[in-house]
């Protein structure tokens, strides 16, 4: 199946084997910018220049949600590989996290000085990257459900580690911005030590010494 927007404030679903329109959605009273399907290919996501996203059942075509909180024209939207959170990216520069159950606005993501012009997530769903008329292309971490209290470096700098209120511990190659491992514990972590430590292997140092934080010499 296909799905197309345009001007006319529609979004039409196509059959993709015979070219045939299968049905015409209506909702939106403006132009319609950017369209996703979920993963599992059941709900649709639209977004609009009358600044809403309009989630939709495929199979019936009834309207399920409509998402409201952007001040400006949302351009793009996307879905986590895990089907459960929606970002959209908005002319008012900012970027929202939508549960798509509840309609429920989870984060808003501000630090683009220019509009945003699209959004898509890894295929994890860790991280998102958001690319702005400000001439940048962001990455965020969705992953962490609570506030970040610490982060450090190994000393051969290739790795960053962060430390979370929501009890884990997460590692990032700094060279790539790709996240590597999330370390559970059975606390929050508001500070956190590494020491004597090239590339944090042999199971990320025994799990950085039961969640210990490593803090003796390796």
């Amino acid at each position: 199946m296909l799905a197309s927007t345009s001007e006319d404030k529609t979004v039409i679903l196509w059959s993709v084997s015979d070219g045939k329109s299968l049905r015409t959605l209506h909702g939106h009273t403006s132009w319609v910018r950017s369209v996703a399907f979920s993963p599992d290919g059941c709900m649709l996501a639209s977004s609009s220049e009358d600044k809403t996203v309009i989630l939709w059942d495929v199979h019936k075509g009834e309207r399920l949600l409509t998402l409201q909180g952007h001040t400006s024209w949302v351009q793009s939207v996307a879905f986590n590989p895990q089907g459960r959170t929606l970002a959209s990216a908005s002319d008012d520069k900012k970027v929202k996290l939508w549960d798509v159950q509840t309609g429920e606005c989870l984060l808003t993501l501000r630090g683009h000085k220019n509009r945003v012009q699209s959004v898509t997530f890894n295929p994890d769903g860790n991280l998102l990257a958001s690319a702005s008329g400000d001439k940048t292309v962001k990455l965020w971490d969705v992953s962490n459900t609570d506030w970040v209290w610490s982060v450090v470096f190994s000393p051969d700098g290739e790795i960053l580690v962060s430390g979370s209120q929501d009890e884990t511990i997460m590692l990032w190659d700094i060279q790539t911005g790709e996240w590597l491992n999330t370390l559970r514990s059975p606390r929050p972590y508001e500070g956190m030590n590494i020491t004597g430590v090239q590339g944090l292997t042999d199971a990320t140092i025994a799990t950085l010494k039961a969640l210990g934080a490593l803090e003796d010499e390796q």
